[in-house]
């Protein structure tokens, strides 16, 4: 399965990073060979508005099914459910570790979004 962890660098090392839409990284990431792919998301990151559901789209077009992340708002959410995209969040740590805690199924998704949005 793959799934999208968002992350502060460019490994599985790195510290999940708890913004969503601004995140530094996105890790496209095979649960079972730990095979990743770097999406470098300085575009949305920095973008005037929109950052989450661009950052939706991107995940949802690498074809992850499940976003780790720390939070994500109710436009980006929204989006990621449309494309069927299942979401935990308040996750915090390393990426490898919530990739592994994800594997043990010691994680719960979530049904709405956990922070407000941004105007």
């Amino acid at each position: 399965m793959k799934i999208a962890v968002t992350s502060k660098g460019r490994n599985l090392d790195s510290k999940v990073d708890p913004r969503f839409g601004r995140a530094a990284y996105i890790l496209i990431i095979d649960t079972d060979t730990l095979e990743f792919e770097v999406v470098d998301n300085a575009k949305n990151a920095n973008s005037f508005k929109g950052a989450g559901i661009q950052a939706a789209a991107s995940i949802s077009e690498k074809n992850a099914e499940v976003l780790l992340t720390g939070f994500c708002g109710p436009n980006a959410f929204k989006t990621l459910d449309t494309a069927n995209v299942k979401v935990v969040s308040d996750v915090a740590g390393i990426v490898r570790d919530a990739v592994k805690n994800f594997n043990k199924g010691d994680i719960s998704f979530t049904d709405a979004a956990n922070v407000e949005g941004h105007w």
